[in-house]
Order: structure tokens, then sequence, then C-alpha cells
């Protein structure tokens, strides 16, 4: 039985409660892209993001039965994330860091660049514009990497994935001011990059990520 190609958030919660395939996959190939790049943003690893992904569908093919949806399946398939995240960071920090480092490793900081908005589509430009626009997507992607976790936490899920200031507050444990505090310096430091772009071609240097807790102890945080 194959979902059909428009459907309701509670259509899809009941044909998944009742252990539709067809449904099921339609959930996957329409989160789990999302999904690893929010996992990303908690590591630099690409294997522990994946690992992190992976638990996320555990905890949602769980947690299906008991979900009340009070917030949309994207929403609490992005919690399950945040939760997974920072307990599986946290523990291959202690697993992989010597304890005579003397530092706790913090997850975040992992690549990801996207817009802060869907750029529109470059039918009907001229090369010279189309180059241009590749050029500029470089620097937000640029800046974005830059940004501190928070931040770029913040613009993924309200700029990127579009979700709701009050839903994200909750998957980020953020208060309202601090979300609206880190999406107005996460997007002004976006747009100063533009602007440096803009005026003289100057480009964004991409921060450091957190160290790698699967490769070697010698990495720490700074």
């Amino acid at each position: 039985m194959h979902a059909p190609k428009s459907l309701s958030d509670q259509d899809l919660l009941d044909r998944l409660k009742r252990g539709d395939e067809a449904a099921f996959d339609r959930l996957v190939e329409s989160l789990h892209a999302p999904l690893l790049a929010f996992a990303r943003t908690f590591t630099r690893s690409p294997s522990l993001a994946e690992d992190i992904v992976q638990e996320t569908w555990i905890g949602v093919i769980r947690g299906l039965d008991g979900f009340a949806g009070r917030a949309s399946l994207r929403t609490w398939a992005f919690g399950i994330l945040a939760n997974r995240a920072r307990t599986l960071t946290a523990r291959e920090a202690r697993r992989e860091q010597p304890v005579a480092d003397g530092a706790e490793w913090e997850p975040g900081q992992g690549r990801k660049g996207l817009w802060d908005k869907t750029p529109e589509p470059w039918t009907g430009l001229d090369p010279e514009a189309i180059y241009e626009g590749a050029e500029a997507l470089t620097v937000v992607r640029g800046a974005l990497d830059a940004l501190p976790e928070s931040q770029r936490q913040a613009v993924l899920l309200k700029d990127v994935e579009g979700l709701p200031s009050e839903e994200v507050c909750n998957i980020l444990a953020l208060t309202e001011t601090n979300l609206r505090v880190q999406l107005h310096r996460g997007r002004a430091r976006i747009r100063r990059a533009l602007d440096a772009y803009a005026r003289d071609g100057s480009r964004p240097q991409a921060t450091a990520g957190p160290a790698d807790p699967r490769a070697t102890g010698r990495e720490r945080s700074s």
C-alpha cells in the first residue's frame, strides 16, 4: 500500500502507528537529510553524525505509540536528535579524551553551510549572475561554518528548516529571548560576511570545529 502524495501530519502519524512501511519510507525520505544536517552541528565527525541520526530513527520508532502529536512530527524528531546528540557526543568525549588533558570537550561547531532562506532558482539568469550566486553561496557557507554552535543551530532550525520559534526553543532548550539573541547574532554575522564580500571580495575564515571524539586524544577544544 503506497502513501498518497499529500498527507497531513495526523494522517501520516496514524499510518505510522499502524505500521505502514510506505508512510515510514516517506518520513525518512523527507527528514533524513535535515536530521543529518542538524547532527553535524554537534560534531564534525561524519561517522558520529550518522550514528546520531540512526539513534534518532530508533528513538522515533520506539516512541511512535506514545507520541501524542502535540508538536509536529518534524519538531519531535529534531528534539529526539538533540537529546541523542548530547548523550552520544558526551559519551564519546569521556571515552576518547585522556584524563590528563584537564579540559572537557564541548560538543558542537560541526561543519554545515546552508542559506538562511531558500535561494532563488538560477533559471533565466545569465552566466555571470550564476557565477556570482555560487560565489555568494560559498561566502554564506563559510559564514555559517564560522558561527558558534548555538547560533548555527538556531539559524539551521529557524531559517533553514522553518520551524516555529516555540518549537526551536523546545528543541534547543532556549528561552524565547535567548533564541532571538542567537538568531540576531548569527544573521548579523552572515550579513556582515556578505557585505564584506560585496565590497571587496573577502571571504570569512571558517573556524575549527570541536575535536573529533573518535580521533586522537591529542586534539583539544579551544
